[in-house]
């Protein structure tokens, strides 16, 4: 499926398993993942400047692509191949293969790489990787040009295993702006103790966001992202409530006393005891929630999907976290003493009132061992 229209299943909510760095049959030009941009004054001494991928005009035998390292390794369920400002130089057709490799190439690229291709030496390592025959995500498809109503090509993808890196093949040459590879995380579980904390619910392990009441102005998976936030944008913010009462008032605790409430939903990377927590609201100043509370419960995928449709209206939400106050701007930690006794979770929902912004959440906790209904493995799924 190749369309300018988003696929039916939205897989934004999912996370973005992020590029990283790529090496090229051809020269190269490869910008970070911010919005592709169009000078019309910069030029080059190679020729105009373009803000993504772009190959000579191919006078040889054969096709450019590239070998790509994911920022976070998992399951695609689908792509973007954007084409942004390629007007008349964007690549034709296109392809994807993907792989799961267990050692890196022996080899760096760095610094700027316009004009350039890979080494004798780099190819030769790169060959050894077998990329060619690697499982095909995304056959020959035709892509559309860069204008904006036509730039994103977007491709739903059925793969059940565990990706690392992936092949991205022009047919023959040409430009392509970025490319958005979505999908949910999984880590190779089988190296890690029972006794390791883990943040059972990092994106890089596996998170993700089921759920929420909420996301005007920033979504909630960008809770469990990683590092700390670069800035607002980069957390969950809601709007502000319209049911807030016109004298606020507040209990023996300092808690504001307010019907409303919002939440978010995610599913932990794998099932766990939770033993802390870190709700942090850096650069909420004006704007961070007055409390929070968290609830936990464990799901077996049909549980789950019933969860989906009811918007969490379950009646196995159990207190993890009580009611805190919170503060702006501030990491707040919770330690196992400061939780209810608890067992075992799978999905866990942050409850903020009455509304604002959290930057990051961390459930640091052991493993659980999956039982026969295994919430690691259930399907991705339509509506987060």
């Amino acid at each position: 499926m190749c369309s300018s229209d988003r696929p039916e299943v939205d897989i934004a909510p999912q996370i973005i398993l992020w590029v990283l760095k790529f090496t090229c049959s051809e020269d190269d030009t490869f910008s970070p993942s911010s919005p592709p941009q169009f000078i019309a004054s910069a030029f080059t001494d190679f020729g105009k400047w373009m803000d993504g991928w772009e190959t000579r005009r191919k006078r040889i035998s054969g096709h450019d692509w590239c070998i790509i390292q994911l920022g976070v390794p998992g399951l695609i369920h689908g792509f973007d191949v954007d084409t942004s400002f390629f007007t008349g130089n964007h690549s034709p057709h296109v392809s994807i293969q993907a792989g799961c490799l267990d050692q890196l190439p022996t080899f760096t690229l760095e610094g700027d790489r316009t004009d350039m291709a890979a080494s004798d030496s780099q190819m030769a390592a790169v060959t050894k990787l077998g990329s060619e025959a690697w499982p095909e995500l995304v056959s020959v498809s035709e892509l559309q040009p860069g204008y904006s109503d036509s730039c994103h090509n977007y491709f739903r993808v059925n793969f059940n295993r565990r990706v690392t890196h992936i092949r991205l093949n022009m047919y023959p040459d040409g430009g392509i702006a970025r490319l958005r590879v979505y999908g949910v995380g999984q880590r190779d579980w089988s190296s890690v103790s029972t006794n390791q904390l883990v943040d059972l619910v990092a994106l890089t392990n596996g998170g993700v966001c089921l759920g929420y009441s909420d996301a005007h102005f920033g979504h909630p998976r960008n809770m469990i992202g990683l590092g700390r936030a670069a800035n607002m944008a980069d957390g969950w913010e809601t709007a502000r409530r319209l049911d807030r009462p016109k004298k606020l008032k507040v209990d023996q605790q300092g808690i504001l006393q307010v019907p409303g409430r919002e939440w978010a939903v995610f599913r932990l990377g794998h099932p766990g005891l939770i033993s802390s927590i870190e709700v942090d609201t850096n650069h909420f100043k004006g704007n961070f929630p007055d409390s929070c509370r968290i609830e936990a419960c464990t799901l077996t995928p049909e549980e789950e999907t019933q969860c989906i449709r009811t918007r969490w209206n379950s009646g196995k939400w159990q207190v993890l976290l009580p009611p805190q106050k919170l503060r702006p701007h501030h990491i707040h930690h919770y330690s196992e003493a400061e939780l209810m006794p608890s067992h075992p979770v799978s999905h866990v929902r942050l409850i903020i009132a009455p509304d604002g912004g959290v930057s990051r959440l961390r459930l640091w906790g052991r493993l659980t061992p999956i039982n026969a209904a295994s919430v690691n493995q259930r399907r991705p799924t339509s509506k987060l």
